[in-house]
C-alpha cells in the first residue's frame, strides 16, 4: 500500500507546458489573494464610513461580495495546484499503482468535462450579460460583464491546471493523487 501523500504540489519537472501553467496557476493565486485583500480594505473603510463618520455607503458591500467571488473563482486553479481542495485518499491509498494510476486518469478526464461544461455555460452567461448591457439595479449600477468575467476565467484556468495535471499522470511526471508507491 501506498504511504501519506508526499506531494504539496503538482510536479512539473522539465516540461514546458507544465511550467507555464504552473506560473499561470501561481498568477491566479496571487490575483486572488489580492482581490481578497482588496474586499477586507474596501470593508474596514465601510466601517469607518458608516460608524465613525455617520455616513452611508453605496458602492462597498456590492464591490466587496464582488470581489469575494471572483477571489474564489479565479483562486481555483491555484487551489488545485497546490492540492488543497478537499481530498479524500482512502480508495487510492488502498488501490496498487497501476489501478491508482486508472482511477487518476478517470478522475482527472470527469473532472475535465464537468468544468469543461461549466466554462462553457460560464462563458454563454457571461457573454449574454455582455451583450445586452446588463447592469447591476444598486445606486452604483456596476456593468455586470465585468464580475462575471470570473467565471470563465475562472473555470478557464482550472481546466488548464487540470489538463496539466492529468498530462503530467500521463507522462509520469507526477504520480497519481501524489501517492509515492511503498
Amino acid at each position: 500500500m501506498a504511504g501519506q501523500s508526499s506531494a504539496r504540489v503538482a510536479h512539473t519537472g522539465n516540461n514546458p507546458f507544465l511550467r507555464f501553467v504552473a506560473a499561470i496557476s501561481t498568477l491566479a493565486g496571487w490575483c486572488s489573494a489580492a482581490m481578497i485583500v482588496a474586499a477586507v480594505g474596501i470593508t474596514c473603510q465601510m466601517i469607518f464610513i458608516r460608524f465613525v463618520l455617520n455616513g452611508s455607503t453605496v458602492w462597498q458591500t456590492e464591490a466587496v461580495i464582488y470581489l469575494v467571488v471572483a477571489a474564489t473563482l479565479i483562486g481555483l486553479p491555484y487551489v488545485q495546484r497546490l492540492r488543497g481542495h478537499v481530498n479524500v485518499d482512502l480508495i487510492p491509498l488502498a488501490l496498487r499503482p497501476g489501478a491508482r494510476k486508472v482511477l487518476a486518469l478517470i478522475t482527472l478526464s470527469l473532472s475535465i468535462l464537468i468544468v469543461g461544461v461549466m466554462l462553457f455555460y460560464g462563458y454563454d452567461y457571461w457573454h449574454f450579460v455582455w451583450e445586452r448591457g446588463w447592469r447591476s439595479d444598486t445606486v452604483w449600477g456596476v456593468r455586470l460583464w465585468i464580475p462575471y468575467l470570473s467565471i470563465p476565467i475562472g473555470f478557464g484556468l482550472l481546466l488548464l491546471q487540470l489538463v496539466a495535471d492529468l498530462v503530467a499522470v500521463i507522462t509520469g511526471i507526477d504520480k497519481p493523487f501524489g501517492l509515492e508507491d511503498s
